[in-house]
């Protein structure tokens, strides 16, 4: 079997630098030292955020890894100025951001990991790997109409994602691929950006910035789905490894103690949603209570590896 190289992947920005540096905290703890943690961070935010650099983690900005033709406007917080498409919300630029590190990173496979998660028990990349086969989160016939009533932002990105990649409107019910600690492999990224140039007859980066509504998950697992099929390099898995909270809505001390008692064992991470309007404050001493359960397994895992 072959050795995979794995990166770890954050995109991030000043407001959410404590959780990011909660993160970086459980990376250290809980990730072998071997697997380097990329976090990719506007110039502005460069300073606060170095000081999260250590021999296994990189700071990077995203204006590096963005072409000339993109711009920052400094008076405006979410949007970047482009010179050839409309104007880029930041969330969609976050999205390009992720798409494009295979670009400027030369690792085998990428985890991504956003600044809200937080890992609290042992990881080894490596079991993201089945017979040369990296895994891709795929949930099974998710999208039916029902969910996509309650849900109707999944069934724009599937669409989307169609279109982009030159195949006909999806068919309900279609699988899922939005998640968490989320797997991609680095060739595949480069043969999707060959083949959004095929079908748009544009730059990859172009074709993106003129869709007003993607999902970069959907986007790669729809190109790995349809288009490559069995040469992909992926296997399919729609096992739960994080407990997340996607809400908008805070948890009380009461909620959040719940949620953390809630935890299952096969849960490597925690996400609770920057959109909740929860400080890590309130959280971070119960993500230590929890992980330092874990503290002898910790050590004897990553030893193993």
């Amino acid at each position: 079997m072959n050795k995979f190289d794995f990166g770890i992947i954050t995109p991030s920005y000043a407001p959410d630098f404590e959780r990011c540096q909660l993160l970086s905290w459980s990376v250290e703890k809980f990730i072998s030292p071997s697997v380097t943690h990329y976090i990719i961070v506007p110039e502005s935010d460069l300073p606060l955020f170095r000081q999260l650099q250590k021999p296994n983690t990189e700071i990077i900005t995203v204006e590096s890894v963005l072409p000339w033709w993109i711009k920052r406007l400094p008076l405006i917080k979410n949007g970047w100025l482009s010179l050839k498409t409309l104007f880029i919300r930041g969330w969609i630029l976050q999205q390009i951001v992720k798409l494009g590190v295979a670009q400027y990173i030369d690792k085998d496979a990428f985890v991504f990991a956003d600044s809200d998660l937080t890992f609290v028990s042992p990881l080894n990349v490596e079991s993201f790997v089945r017979e040369d086969q990296v895994r891709l989160f795929r949930v099974p016939n998710q999208c039916t109409t029902q969910f996509i009533g309650e849900n109707p932002g999944y069934y724009k990105w599937l669409i989307t994602a169609s279109r982009l990649v030159g195949l006909p409107p999806v068919i309900l019910p279609a699988p899922g691929y939005v998640g968490q600690v989320i797997t991609w492999r680095r060739d595949n990224l480069l043969k999707l950006y060959q083949h959004l140039e095929n079908v748009s007859g544009r730059g990859w980066i172009e074709t993106l910035c003129s869709s007003s509504h993607f999902s970069e998950y959907t986007l790669y697992g729809v190109f790995v789905d349809q288009i490559l099929q069995e040469s992909s390099g992926h296997y399919y898995d729609s096992k739960r490894i994080c407990h997340d909270y996607w809400s908008s809505e805070a948890m009380s001390d009461e909620e959040l103690q719940k949620f953390f008692a809630e935890i299952q064992p096969e849960d490597k991470a925690v996400m609770i949603s920057a959109k909740a309007g929860i400080s890590v404050e309130q959280y971070q001493t119960l993500v230590k209570m929890y992980t330092s359960k874990c503290k002898d397994l910790g050590a004897s895992s990553l030893s193993e590896k």
